[in-house]
């Protein structure tokens, strides 16, 4: 049977990719998590998993073979806070961790297909995969791209020298279930749901970046699309590289808030309906995020075309109102 290994495997992108393999009918798969905030533990409750093994123990243990042969690791661990501010804590958990993991994928045979980041791409006004546009605003963006860096060095632009394949997935904003132990790093749709639920209405900063109230743009992918493409991946090992993956679609900020209010409030609104009606609130742009803050993102998806992945991903629309569905449900 062949066996995979999820890292950070109860957090939201890892604990959805192991239920996309669990879909496929795949199980053997070593679940690696630090289970310090013990209700992560509900990401995996519902899955079917061979093992899980603390991160304090499997990096080492990997690498000196003790799980015997794998033919993938799905590295989705990290500290993925963007606004902590400990850089040794994130470049340890971030980039050192990751680069013995590679060394340690190559020397085994395993496949490595990793969580990168759009924060990479931090104050451009391009997000397309090449160095010119990559320029990290905080520590956490700077971690990801030192590591994708690191893997351009040792294998070349496009990780053709690996040898075996090494994917690099630049996530924009990701949104979906199981991502409830996330606090403040939660998405603004998950946010916007509890707020509804519990105050009759949604908040959104207001004017900031040349940008009106709630009309800052970010391209958010639902998280079926982002297990959609890893497995895509997964099924085409000749594939190498770094690559983003989200739509190709900005969208403001209010199109998510009003796909929410739309999808709680039982009919359709636009943000002009929404505020009227006191159902959506525009709040002052925090201080703390000054300088700091992406006010456009849109993945340039030329690359990942390249590859002959075709997956056509869910507009903002679609995907809040199945996400409204499932939060719902399990109210």
């Amino acid at each position: 049977m062949t066996r995979y290994v999820v890292t950070g495997a109860a957090g939201f992108i890892g604990s959805n990719i192991v239920k996309g393999l669990n879909d496929r009918g795949i199980d053997d798969i070593i679940a690696v998590d630090d289970l310090t905030q013990g209700d992560k533990f509900r990401n995996l409750a519902d899955l079917r998993i061979a093992d899980y093994v603390d991160a304090d123990l499997f990096y080492d243990a990997f690498a000196d073979g003790h799980f015997g042969t794998v033919e993938a690791v799905f590295h989705e661990g990290a500290c993925s806070d963007t606004m902590e501010t400990d850089g040794k804590y994130m470049m340890d958990n971030n980039y050192t961790l990751s680069c013995g993991l590679f060394r340690a994928c190559q020397e085994r045979g395993a496949r490595l297909l990793y969580a990168s980041s759009a924060a990479t791409y931090g104050g451009s006004s391009s997000f397309t995969e090449t160095p010119e546009f990559e320029r990290p605003l905080n520590v956490y963006g700077w971690s990801k791209l030192l590591f994708d860096q690191r893997l351009r060095r040792e294998l070349g632009p496009g990780l053709a020298g690996a040898t075996r394949q090494v994917v690099g997935f630049r996530y924009f904003n990701v949104y979906g279930p199981r991502e409830q132990h996330k606090g403040r790093m939660a998405s603004v749709a998950f946010h916007q749901f509890n707020q509804f639920r519990e105050q009759g209405k949604v908040r959104l900063f207001g004017e900031y970046g040349g940008y009106g109230p709630g009309q800052q743009q970010r391209d958010f992918v639902f998280i079926d699309d982002v297990v959609a493409v890893n497995l895509w991946f997964l099924d085409h090992p000749e594939q190498r590289g770094i690559f983003n993956l989200g739509t190709g679609r900005a969208q403001p900020f209010n199109d998510v808030a009003t796909a929410v209010i739309s999808a709680l409030a039982g009919r359709p609104h636009t943000a002009e309906s929404a505020a009227a009606a006191g159902l959506l609130e525009y709040i002052p742009f925090p201080d703390a995020l000054r300088g700091k803050y992406q006010c456009h993102t849109q993945a340039d998806l030329a690359a990942l075309r390249a590859t002959g992945c075709d997956h056509v991903f869910a507009d903002v629309q679609t995907g809040v109102a199945r996400y409204m569905d499932r939060l719902q449900a399990n109210a």
